[in-house]
């Protein structure tokens, strides 16, 4: 996936209340793994981290997630 992919993702969720409540609940991976792929979206997980560019904003994940993807 590339980041591109990402950052579509994340304004989908954005324009989507119950996908964005979905991305906020979501603390493991593997649960954000599965809302990727059930939204038609293709998931590699190194794409997340540095030194790509955070596609996500704080608000739009769990504590947990945040944590681990943004590094706050």
């Amino acid at each position: 996936m590339s980041v591109n992919a990402i950052k579509e993702f994340s304004a989908k969720a954005k324009a989507d209340p119950e996908l964005g409540e979905k991305l906020k609940a979501a603390v493991k991976m593997k649960e954000l793994r599965a809302l990727f792929e059930e939204n038609g979206f293709e998931y590699h997980e190194d794409s997340f981290y540095p030194p790509n560019e955070p596609q996500f904003v704080e608000e739009q994940l769990s504590e947990k997630m945040a944590k681990a993807l943004l590094r706050v």
